[in-house]
């Protein structure tokens, strides 16, 4: 390389290195063998899992209230703000999500406050997705589990920005004038 291009060859390698450098996360996993993740709020919940394919089939109810498709990690609250994202674990296992849907309707009732999708589901328990009847098998029957969460970054819009409230309450429509904004750091399980 002559010497008039290794200063230009040096500053264009410095520049790129502090872009790749400063590059902010794009999505919760982002930091996937992290051990640490800055979070806005961290609890525990009971847990079920739906599948919605637009199918009409196995109690189907059409598309996500966020427009997008039916994906490994889309959850739905009863409360939290469409497209908010974070973790749950379960059995030292952590799984990344973000609110595309609105429910559990009932069950959140009864402290069922997140509704996961299917295929996280059998990943968290062991089990496997059924695409025929959009449920998880080998998992004894078992539809709710314990899960920790973790929220990284609130989704905008109407929806509670802090613990999880029923869908009764109408949480998921009101606009949330004093949304909890706490920063803090929790450990993760490295998986």
């Amino acid at each position: 390389m002559s010497a008039c291009l290794r200063p230009f060859a040096a500053l264009t390698a410095s520049v790129l290195t502090a872009l790749a450098v400063g590059a902010p996360a794009a999505h919760a996993d982002a930091d996937a063998g992290s051990t640490t993740q800055k979070a806005v709020l961290k609890g525990s919940t009971t847990a079920s899992y739906f599948w919605d394919d637009s199918s009409g089939r196995a109690g189907d109810t059409g598309l996500p209230a966020a427009g997008k498709p039916m994906q490994k990690g889309l959850v739905a609250s009863p409360s939290w703000p469409l497209m908010t994202e974070g973790y749950v674990i379960y059995k030292g296992k952590k799984m990344p999500f973000f609110v595309g849907d609105r429910g559990p309707g009932d069950p959140s009732s009864s402290g069922v406050m997140l509704d996961l999708d299917a295929k996280t589901f059998a990943e968290l328990t062991g089990g496997r997705f059924n695409s025929e009847t959009l449920g998880v098998d080998g998992v004894a029957g078992e539809g709710h589990i314990k899960v920790e969460y973790v929220v990284t970054k609130w989704g905008d819009g109407v929806g509670k920005k802090n613990y999880p409230e029923a869908f009764s309450t109408g949480a998921w429509a009101a606009q949330d004038a004093n949304p909890l904004t706490k920063q803090m750091t929790v450990k993760l399980p490295a998986n």
